[in-house]
């Protein structure tokens, strides 16, 4: 049963997290790794190196609408595809985040929290939350 009058708050603190994630993610390529290291750690894995600064944009401005609930459930749902990348390439390192390389739980648990908040909605304090066309109403 969903408690209809918690619910919304839930979501809102799942969504902050999920924004706050993939701006981390961001300013860590940024900030630590910078654009040229990050260009060349996508080359050595098989990627190319140009999509550095555009992947680093993608994430920040993403993690931010997401964080402000402005169409995050569409945000989160375009942002999937570039973890799907991070996936593909931490999936050969094992399960663990902490194996050498890096493993595959961290992008996969971003990915279905991304699928959780474009499938259950911003929550509370959403600036522009999304609309679909058919929203079933819970029982009360």
């Amino acid at each position: 049963m969903i408690d209809l009058r918690t619910a919304p708050y839930g979501l809102f603190l799942l969504r902050v997290a999920l924004g706050g994630m993939w701006v981390s993610h961001a300013l860590i390529k940024y900030v630590v790794f910078t654009v040229p290291g990050f260009a060349g750690y996508l080359a050595n894995v098989g990627m190319p190196g140009f999509l550095a600064l555009p992947v680093i944009g993608v994430e920040l401005i993403g993690g931010l609408l997401i964080i402000a609930g402005v169409y995050a459930r569409q945000v989160a749902l375009l942002l999937i595809p570039v973890m799907l990348g991070a996936l593909s390439v931490h999936v050969g390192n094992g399960f663990l985040f902490s194996s050498a390389g890096g493993g595959w739980e961290y992008p996969a648990f971003l990915i279905i929290v991304s699928v959780v908040v474009a499938l259950a909605g911003e929550g509370a304090f959403a600036l522009k939350a999304a609309s679909f066309a058919h929203r079933p109403q819970l029982a009360r």
